[in-house]
């Protein structure tokens, strides 16, 4: 046991066993380094990373391996879900040094926490081309002990670039309209027209790129923007990314067609891909994407939910395969939880008439499936696929309805039926690793997830009141753990009855951004106040008042060597882009504010304007804020509705993704008045519940009617 056994995080806790002397990222560390005039190896990972599993399974549980770390450095472990604001620093050094990164990252510091080296995963002895892990150790010592100087020279000249950044000045205007156009074309070329996405493999669903092309279609009628979003999303829906049994996303696909997943399942993911199959559900009028949205919705449910509200942060890809629970050393492996045998799937489902047969249920499940007796899995080094099937949908309903020779239902009940069979025996396999600590950030997109999910569904007269619970029970577990209302800071994790960490920049901005989706659905005017505030404490503590945007950080940790601002749209977007998206909501909501978040918008945008001007593909969300900006947002009011009145509904079935809308009760509207001056004169008209359609706070004559609204939506 080390010091790691001590601490909160969930990618701590597993190292706590290992023969390294391990540190967290504390003075305790720091300070023996200095002391003791030793390089600092610093490993960060997270607690569902395959790859650090098999690291530490090769490097850090070995004996030989940890005494050649204890004797020559001071070990440090990071979460980076944790502690993101570390984990930025170092991935800069090493993709500029190495031209890649990810995780497990490796790398070696000075006692003063400057880079001179750094990695990825290590294997332990070389191979695959690939350095081995104790050698680089017994190398990076011996120079450390020979060549000194010059390593503390290297890692002073590095430190200082990193810190001089290479983030363009901001231009003098916002970037023109066309910049929107030429960023749809970069998309375009880069479009995979066979598989859908972009680019080849790996293919990681990037949600941010689908919000702002939906955005395109929606500003500008671009039907080619429109396709692109369509063909992803049904892509990934039909392939082995998507858990056909349980529900919800893996992390990526590692092959081009969206067949062969990376098993884990993030937070983040889930909630931002909720968001693109809800909008593209609006957008195009497909129902089928929109049970995409609430399969997912619901894997999060039954899953990844605290008992009092707050999300779980992810899943595992590695599991103990079924065969191998009970024994006495079961080794895990990536995907085991998720894989079927052929034979498995013909003893569990079988047929109405029992045995197996040609039309059997079972070879309907397989068929649809595309299982394969000798499995469909690709090999894998460790051979931990062989004979095994991952779930893709490889035939469509009226495909098997034609091929046996039933009625699509048929083919539809008995589909249904295996998933609730497979999913029975599926719960008696070891599970993946749940890490349950709760991440404000991912949480606020989360929120925004339910919340805008149970709004299109009210909306169309569904019950959605369990995704609106669900939301509103998420933000009030963070209010009441992460929130001190008092000295109005926020926290960023919370894991075992504790709070802890100061929340970054980009906790602030999520949060603000699920809250103002969950005002949409709920217009209680506490959600409103408390984006207000959160944003001005956002602005208070990383706005950049000389370039624009927001910074990552506070700047107060001495041990965080830059502070960092985030300039692309990755597996999660910046805090300044969705920061832009916020403060065009709030400017258009409450008047008296609006001129200092408007100047705020518009020079993040000047910042920004070269990335979108040349380079929009890094920085989607961005430009998705940008494609607001252009178009101008709304505020849609319905007053003296209930949920899923006709007006209610003929809003909720268009795709309106630059319009703020609230339905409003009329004793609703008299209380949200104090905090929104521009509801107060909003009232039933003749008796009638109205429609209050507005821009920039001068609203068109209200309408009763669903003919007079759709004319307004048209207009």
């Amino acid at each position: 046991m080390n010091r790691l056994a001590r601490e909160r995080s969930p990618y701590l806790l597993q190292h706590a066993h290992n023969p390294v002397d391990w540190y967290a990222w504390t003075s305790e560390a720091f300070d023996k380094a200095r002391s003791e005039s030793k390089p600092i190896f610093l490993s960060i990972g997270y607690s569902t990373c395959h790859w650090c599993h098999v690291m530490e399974r090769e490097s850090f549980e070995n004996d030989d391996v940890a005494r050649v770390l204890n004797e020559h450095f001071v070990s440090i472990k990071v979460d980076r879900e944790e502690r993101p604001d570390v984990d930025r620093v170092y991935m800069t050094f090493v993709q500029a040094t190495t031209g890649s990164g990810g995780w497990p990252m490796s790398v070696w510091l000075t006692p003063e926490l400057k880079p001179f080296y750094g990695g990825t995963y290590f294997p332990p002895s070389s191979k695959w081309g690939r350095p081995g892990f104790v050698e680089i150790l017994q190398e990076i010592a011996r120079v450390w002990r020979v060549d000194r100087d010059k390593v503390v020279d290297s890692a002073e000249t590095v430190t200082a670039q990193l810190r001089a950044g290479d983030q363009p000045p901001a231009a003098w205007t916002t970037p023109g309209e066309a910049a929107l156009q030429r960023i749809v074309a970069q998309f375009r070329q880069a479009f995979d027209g066979r598989h859908g996405g972009f680019g080849g493999a790996p293919k990681f669903p990037r949600p941010s790129e689908l919000l702002f092309l939906l955005r395109e279609h929606a500003r500008s009628g671009d039907v080619d923007a429109g396709q692109m979003v369509r063909a992803t999303l049904h892509a990934m829906a039909l392939g082995g990314m998507r858990d056909h049994v349980g529900g919800g996303f893996h992390r990526y696909s590692v092959d081009a067609a969206w067949r062969v997943p990376h098993f884990e399942k993030m937070l983040y993911d889930q909630a931002q891909l909720v968001l693109a199959y809800v909008e593209g559900a609006q957008a195009f009028g497909d129902e089928g994407l929109l049970s995409v949205a609430e399969d997912t919705l619901n894997y999060v449910l039954r899953e990844m939910t605290h008992p009092d509200g707050g999300f779980f942060s992810a899943e595992d890809a590695d599991s103990v395969p079924p065969e191998a629970a009970g024994t006495d050393h079961p080794h895990k492996s990536e995907g085991a939880f998720y894989l079927w045998t052929s034979s498995e799937l013909d003893a569990l489902i079988g047929g109405p008439k029992g045995p197996v047969s040609v039309s059997s249920d079972a070879a309907i499940v397989k068929r649809r499936f595309g299982v394969r007796d000798e499995g469909n899995a690709p090999s894998d080094p460790q051979q931990e696929f062989v004979g095994k099937n991952i779930l893709y949908a490889a035939e469509s309903v009226s495909e098997l309805a034609a091929w046996v020779g039933k009625d699509e239902s048929a083919i539809e009940d008995i589909l249904g039926r295996a998933r609730l069979e497979m999913f029975a025996a599926r719960l008696t396999r070891p599970r993946p690793h749940l890490d349950d600590k709760v991440l404000t950030a991912w949480n606020g997109l989360m929120i925004a997830a339910f919340a805008r999910t149970a709004r299109v569904k009210q909306g169309r007269g569904d019950d959605g009141r369990a995704y609106l619970e669900a939301a509103q029970r998420a933000a009030s577990f963070l209010r009441a753990r992460m929130w001190n209302e008092a000295e109005r800071t926020l926290l960023r994790r919370f894991r075992d009855g504790e709070a802890g960490i100061d929340a970054y920049a980009e906790d602030y901005a999520y949060l603000v951004f699920g809250l103002l989706e969950l005002f949409q659905a709920d217009p209680t005017p506490e959600w409103l106040a408390w984006a207000m505030a959160l944003q001005e404490r956002q602005d208070d503590h990383f706005w950049d008042a000389a370039a624009g945007g927001w910074f990552s950080t506070t700047g107060k940790d001495a041990t965080v060597l830059v502070r960092m601002k985030e300039d692309y749209d990755g597996a999660e977007p910046t805090a300044s882009s969705v920061s832009v998206l916020n403060l065009l909501t709030l400017s258009h909501l409450a008047e008296d504010r609006a001129a200092g978040w408007t100047e705020k918008i518009e020079k993040t945008l000047r910042l920004f304007a070269q990335r979108l001007e040349h380079a929009g593909r890094g920085v989607p969300m961005m430009a998705a804020a940008f494609s607001a900006y252009a178009a101008g947002p709304q505020q849609i009011v319905v007053v003296g509705e209930g949920d899923g009145g006709p007006l209610t509904r003929t809003i909720a079935q268009r795709y309106l993704p630059f319009a703020t809308t609230l339905g409003l009760a009329e004793e609703r509207r008299e209380r949200l008045a104090a905090v929104l001056p521009l509801v107060g004169a909003m009232k039933l008209v003749g008796g009638k519940p109205a429609v209050y359609v507005c821009r920039n706070f001068a609203c068109a004559a209200p309408v009763t009617t669903v003919e007079e609204l759709e004319k307004v939506l048209r207009r």
